[in-house]
């Protein structure tokens, strides 16, 4: 580190602490406030730090997969733990950006990768109904997107979310919202402003 001070210019080195310091300000800040650490457990209820998501929630949480299984389980993969939060991780920097520029559909629904995910949790949670029961058999979603068959939602179109579940089909869902990531002091504080 001493190194790297004496080939910076002296009058550069206090400029580039404070925006250093400003720049760690910002980003612990932004971890706070999205509450990112909730995002590292299987919690449905995490899911709803979006608003945008309560009608999603809703929909589960009223539906027989609900006592099964939780959104995790669904909608990341399930083969490894890197594998499963780096997806988390990716879909969620993408849905981060969607929703701070306010580009997120009326109704919203999985990408690609999302889908052969889906679809891949769907084959491991029912291949015993699969292979032995029903004797359907089990094709990939890359075998969908050729037109060699049908998704599982193809046919089980209100499993779990529904076809209706979009913004504007319930704008006053139920759900558990978070707490507020203000703390006590500060709301006390503000109130004797007022």
């Amino acid at each position: 580190m001493r190194k790297l001070l004496y080939i910076i210019p002296h009058y550069f080195v206090v400029p580039l602490f404070v925006i250093a310091g400003i720049a760690a300000g910002l980003g612990g800040y932004t971890v706070y406030m999205s509450r990112a650490h909730s995002y590292l457990s299987d919690d449905p209820s995490s899911c709803t730090n979006c608003h945008i998501m309560a009608p999603y929630y809703q929909s589960w949480q009223h539906s027989s997969h609900q006592a099964w299984a939780n959104c995790n389980d669904c909608h990341v993969p399930q083969d490894n733990v890197l594998s499963k939060y780096a997806f988390k991780a990716m879909d969620g920097l993408y849905h981060a950006a969607v929703f701070t520029v306010k580009a997120e559909p009326q109704v919203i629904r999985p990408r690609d990768a999302s889908k052969e995910v889906i679809m891949n949790n769907c084959i491991r949670c029912h291949t015993q109904l699969n292979t032995e029961f029903v004797k359907t058999g089990m094709i990939s979603y890359t075998e969908v997107e050729h037109g060699q068959g049908k998704a599982c939602w193809d046919c089980h179109r209100e499993v779990p979310h529904t076809q209706v579940s979009n913004l504007s089909s319930s704008p006053n869902a139920l759900v558990p919202l978070p707490k507020s990531p203000v703390p006590e002091w500060l709301k006390k504080s503000m109130k004797n402003k007022k």
